[in-house]
């Protein structure tokens, strides 16, 4: 017979236990066993004293604050192997007591800031299994300084958040295997200080960057905390950026080289050191000289190859780095663009590229034209004449105005190689040095401009390209303010038309030719058939003339003078004629 506290003890967890569930009372802590029961979610009358909670290989789908709402003394809840896609903002926000959380094998994409707010004593970690494309920066925050065990292996991460993962001193296991991580930041695990086992298997890693903490592998008496280290299944490339981790020597690892192509497919950790190379960069091409009108983009171009692929920098006229700017742009795959050019920009330019074996240069000279500035415009000699530019980069001054109703720009008398562009006298209040016309067609992406007089309101535009689509954009530039300013300039309208196709001209000369051919085909068909009548005939009358017989006479009367009629005498036959002899 059980002591009577024992029975009321389980009959008060009985009265508190979820009917599904089943709870056990032991040691004054109570656990709710929920594990397998198919619920599709968190039974809403779990005792709020339960210290470990197993919702396990059931089918819930999002998890919400209500959830664990009051369940300050929970410390391990387990919801593996669910259907769970979404966790709400401070779902375990009352969870301080929170030990060990178990997410594995579940169907969740991303984890926001708020998503795992709350337990700040929290030590394990498992997220494995899960879908993850994204980790918000401040993921992990609450739980910095406890975190102990962490396992993100098994999900779609291509980053994580390393300096949220760099901040955790008392981190003992990180699991990143099986994941899409194509680079390491250097001295990401530099703060890491207990971290025994690092695991990066099946990633997309090319190289490692140098990390004190990869050296403690081999020095097991010297490191408080020796590291295992996995880093098998990435495709390494073993250049003399990876010379350093080679010359660690661990041969109870088997990682095997994937490039460059004379080192693919052997074992990392049997090639020389003296096979871990480097080429040298060189500057493949580049633009040799540039010239643009004041006012447009210019796009300095310059490419280089090597192993590692070399970083590309810019040095600028002024001998200065070029950086990133509200008006130029360095990107890294060597080009460099300045939006409005002025004459400050010309000069000669250097791109620069750089990796571990050496580095390379080529030298870009940058040639500004630069538009009339300070004149009166009314003036005869301020204005300039017309011209043809055509510029290679494309003009980065759109205008800041908007786009005005009048004038409207048009393009008439369209023709398949020309158009006449026109456009209205505009406002009189705004002064116009001179007009930009620029356009391109769907056969060839080259912006082409044209420069027309300020006096002028319409422009012919002539070799053309038949049979295309063309847009075309009319801006109006106007004096700067000063004589050191860049020129103005406005956006006054855009049209899009289409040059007349080739082909009905071929057409038209295709009829003629055509009715031609056919009326001397006709005329041919009758002359031949006179010709064959003609023929025939002759023929036929040739034939009878040769064929020809005697007329017979027969029962011939002749006139007598009443006498007996005489009896005519018969004709012998005629023998036909001798044939000749040949």
């Amino acid at each position: 017979m059980a002591p009577p506290l024992l029975l009321l003890l389980l009959a008060s967890g009985a009265a508190a236990c979820p009917l599904p569930c089943i709870c056990q009372n032991l040691s004054e802590s109570l656990s709710t066993l929920c594990a397998h029961r198919g619920l599709l979610f968190v039974p809403p009358n779990v005792d709020r004293r339960t210290v470990e909670l197993r919702l396990a290989d059931n089918f819930i789908q999002a998890l919400g604050p209500p959830d664990f709402r009051n369940m300050t003394g929970l410390v391990d809840l387990t919801l593996s192997r669910n259907a769970i896609t979404r966790i709400g903002a401070r779902a375990f926000g009352d969870l301080e007591s929170l030990r060990s959380l178990h997410l594995d094998g579940n169907r969740l994409v991303e984890l926001g800031t708020g998503s795992l707010r709350g337990p700040i004593n929290l030590q394990h970690l498992i997220l494995s299994g899960n879908q993850l494309g994204r980790i918000a920066p401040g993921a992990f925050d609450d739980f910095l300084e406890s975190l102990e065990d962490l396992d993100l292996s098994y999900n779609n991460l291509r980053q994580v958040p390393w300096a949220g993962i760099g901040a955790m001193p008392a981190l003992h296991t990180l699991n990143l295997d099986h994941n899409l991580i194509d680079a390491l930041p250097p001295g990401a695990f530099a703060q890491l200080g207990q971290l025994s086992r690092l695991d990066l298997t099946s990633n997309r890693l090319a190289t490692l960057a140098p990390d004190p903490l990869f050296s403690r592998g081999r020095d097991a008496e010297a490191s408080p905390a020796p590291l295992v280290l996995s880093f098998s299944g990435n495709p390494l490339h073993c250049n003399c950026e990876l010379l350093w981790l080679r010359r660690l020597a661990r041969p109870d690892d088997l990682e095997t080289c994937a490039s460059p192509p004379g080192l693919a497919g052997r074992y990392f950790w049997a090639v020389p050191e003296g096979e871990f190379s480097c080429e040298p960069p060189l500057i493949a091409r580049h633009t040799q000289r540039l010239w643009v009108l004041e006012g447009q983009r210019a796009t300095l171009r310059c490419r280089a190859l090597g192993d590692p692929a070399p970083t590309m920098h810019w040095v600028g006229p002024d001998d200065r780095l070029v950086g990133n700017s509200s008006r130029a742009w360095a990107f890294p795959n060597g080009t460099l663009e300045i939006g409005v050019t002025g004459a400050g920009d010309a000069g000669g330019y250097t791109c620069i590229a750089t990796n571990p074996a050496g580095e390379a240069t080529a030298r870009v000279e940058l040639r500004v034209l630069a538009l009339p500035h300070g004149g009166n415009t009314s003036a005869e000699g301020g204005r300039p004449g017309p011209s043809d530019i055509a510029a290679s980069a494309r003009t980065a001054a759109e205008g800041e105005g908007t786009l005005e109703s009048e004038p409207a720009v048009q393009v008439t008398e369209v023709t398949a190689t020309s158009g006449l562009v026109s456009w209205g006298p505009g406002r009189p209040a705004d002064p116009v040095w001179m007009f930009q016309i620029q356009y391109n067609s769907s056969e060839d992406e080259t912006l082409i401009y044209r420069i027309v007089p300020a006096s002028s309101h319409h422009f012919l535009l002539k070799h053309l390209v038949p049979g295309a689509d063309y847009d075309l954009c009319l801006l109006a530039l106007s004096p700067a303010a000063g004589p050191s300013d860049l020129t103005a300039t406005r956006l006054l309208g855009c049209a899009h038309f289409s040059t007349l196709p080739a082909t009905p001209l071929c057409h038209a000369l295709q009829a003629h030719v055509l009715g031609g051919t056919l009326t001397v085909a006709v005329g041919g068909v009758l002359v031949a058939a006179l010709l064959v009548f003609t023929v025939a005939l002759l023929v036929r009358g040739r034939g009878a003339g040769n064929g020809r017989l005697p007329l017979k006479l027969s029962h011939v009367q002749s006139q007598t003078n009443g006498g007996p009629s005489p009896t005519p005498k018969a004709h012998p036959p005629r023998s036909p004629p001798p044939r000749p002899q040949r």
